[in-house]
């Protein structure tokens, strides 16, 4: 498994190198954002580990703005509510300064086998159709614009299309275990989700039970 690093503080990107390769990984590790968005381009990777502010910039906004294919987590000395609610709604993870570098290691590979889990390489629900391996959402055709975490929620909700998904069972998939998102984020991805499918509706409330997706 192949991990892309960006950090720029010297010591601790060589530390965070070094403790993932001595778990197994493959690390490229960079210092900026122009860095790490010539890696993307060039490689493929199972997991991209971004320090959240950057001389080069917030790399939130670079992971909002390009919506890499990839899973990221966030390393962060940003700790408030909203902080933690942004980079969980735009990464697929995050983890606060000062970390254990072991958790750290277990947070990259739970990511990293997320991604290597046995799925079709596209998904279809009606005329929704969603392309696992480039991460991208189509309507009737039409690309649609979703964050990783509309991806992850919508992802299960088609492979366990015509069933309900419970709250909890979402927030685990698109989430990770190890952190749990404020009680009205995944109410608000699912209204995001609905936003931007459009008409004729497709993903509906199930009452005590959570969600599910259908044909219109």
């Amino acid at each position: 498994m192949r991990v892309l690093v960006i950090e720029d503080n010297e010591d601790l990107r060589l530390a965070i190198g070094g403790s993932l390769r001595g778990a197994g990984f493959a690390v490229d590790s960079v210092g900026d954002l122009p860095q790490a968005d010539e890696a993307l381009t060039v490689n493929a990777y199972d997991c991209a580990v971004f320090d959240r502010m950057l001389p080069s910039g917030d790399s939130l906004a670079y992971v909002r703005r390009n919506r890499p294919s990839v899973p990221v987590l966030f390393l962060t000395a940003r700790d408030s509510v909203a902080d933690r609610i942004a980079g969980l709604e735009h990464g697929d993870d995050y983890l606060v300064k000062p970390f254990a570098m072991d958790e750290l290691t277990a947070r990259v590979r739970s990511l990293c086998r997320r991604v290597s889990a046995s799925l079709p390489p596209v998904l279809r629900c009606g005329d929704l159709e969603i392309d696992v391996g480039r991460r991208a959402v189509r309507r009737a055709g039409v690309l649609l614009t979703v964050t990783p975490k509309e991806f992850m929620v919508l992802e299960l909700l088609v492979l366990r299309q015509g069933a309900p998904v419970s709250r909890t069972e979402l927030v685990e998939y698109a989430w990770d275990e190890h952190v749990a998102p404020a009680s009205n984020v995944l109410a608000g991805v699912i209204k995001q989700l609905r936003k931007k499918l459009r008409e004729p509706e497709m993903i509906r409330t199930v009452r005590d039970h959570g969600y599910t997706i259908g044909p219109a």
